[in-house]
């Protein structure tokens, strides 16, 4: 393929792109879907993370996926290898343009961009190191960070208008544009028949009131104020869809979950590819993290028509619209997530009205087809 940056009829001609992240699941779940969008643009598309079995499912489509070794450490030796490592890619490959993503491989990813010579260097930020829990000099590293490679970046988009004011407001970068997140109306979405078939599976009843939280088994999602919680709502059951990424650290969140004495209330799930099978078989949705940009959970249980119950922190609070679509409780409070559980567990039309409301709110804003369009456009593509 021939990457001219300049078509003669005006059109955008094909570029050279690298779309870069730190694991299989980011690429698989963050990245795939703009990678497809820019591909039927015409342009070539190569995927980096590192190594794992999701990332059979973007080779299966055809693209070209590097594996480097990246790690989630703050191991300077590791992080100077995947530096030249991506410098020795960049060199090799000539893109047009560098696409990073999260905030370790976002900094690696933009800094050996620059000394590669890539004509343009962009970045979306999907949450700020530094506004999540850890000492003081992790936080003081990971502005560093930031406002470094902020220096070095043509293009800087955010998942959450939190985030962008946050770069202007400390000078990490002047114009930051927020893109949100979306996801594909037409795969989550209400579905009596897999509502069935799903409870079949799993041998739940079908009036029996079911909450789902649907992401990584680490303590910052929130799973032990979920675990007290759920022993205040004696009626309905929890499902847990997700599991332990190999570079996650921390409590062990599943024995924790299996110790909590729910008993048969409680359905652990792990990875699922039928994600909106089993949101369509829920009735309440929750995620009650310490931290979130702006989660891909609540946009994909909002277009599945259910109530979310989330903390009513940043990223959440630009999702769910409080008393209309679902419920914001304080941030690591059982007893305030309990009491929006119990509410929403105990009424069927309250969770109908938020979850149609919230679904109507997610088409509006949370489209996937829009948000991949828009960031292509940004990104000159």
């Amino acid at each position: 393929m021939t990457h001219n940056r300049e078509a003669g009829d005006g059109a955008i001609a094909a570029k050279k792109i690298i779309e870069l992240t730190n694991v299989d699941f980011s690429l698989r779940h963050f990245l795939l879907p703009l990678m497809r969008a820019a591909r039927d643009r015409g342009h070539e598309v190569i995927g980096v993370a590192a190594e794992g079995p999701l990332l059979e499912i973007a080779r299966a489509e055809g693209f070209r996926i590097v594996a480097l070794p990246f790690r989630r450490s703050v191991s300077p030796l590791a992080q100077l290898r995947a530096l030249a490592a991506l410098v020795r890619l960049f060199r090799a490959e000539r893109p047009d343009l560098v696409h990073a993503h999260m905030p370790i491989t976002g900094f690696l990813g933009r800094v050996a961009a620059r000394i590669a010579g890539v004509p343009v260097v962009a970045y979306t930020c999907h949450g700020f190191l530094f506004n999540q829990d850890g000492g003081l000099a992790r936080r003081g590293a990971s502005f560093a960070m930031e406002w470094i490679a902020g220096r070095v970046t043509d293009v800087f988009l955010t998942v959450s208008g939190a985030e962008a004011r946050d770069a202007r407001r400390l000078r990490i970068f002047a114009s930051p544009v927020t893109i949100g997140n979306g996801r594909d109306p037409a795969i989550f979405r209400p579905d009596p028949a897999a509502r069935a078939r799903v409870r079949a599976e799993i041998g739940t009843p079908a009036g029996r009131v079911v909450i789902v939280a649907v992401s990584r088994l680490v303590r910052d999602k929130g799973f032990f104020e979920l675990a007290t919680a759920m022993r205040k709502v004696p009626d309905a059951e929890l499902w847990v869809v997700g599991d332990r990424l190999s570079s996650d650290r921390g409590e062990d969140v599943a024995g924790m979950l299996d110790a909590a004495g729910l008993g048969q209330r409680l359905r652990r799930l792990g990875y699922r590819h039928d994600v909106p099978a089993i949101l369509a078989a829920a009735d309440v949705f929750t995620l009650p993290s310490y931290f979130e940009a702006l989660p891909m959970s609540v946009i994909e249980a909002m277009l599945s028509g259910l109530p979310v119950v989330a903390s009513d922190i940043s990223g959440p609070r630009e999702q769910v619209v409080h008393g209309e679509t679902g419920l914001l409780v304080a941030v690591r409070d059982a007893d305030a997530l309990a009491a929006g559980l119990r509410r929403l567990a105990g009424d069927a039309a309250l969770r109908r009205r938020m979850g149609q409301a919230g679904r109507q709110r997610a088409l509006d804003r949370f489209d996937e087809a829009r948000v991949t369009a828009r960031t292509l456009d940004l990104l000159g593509l």
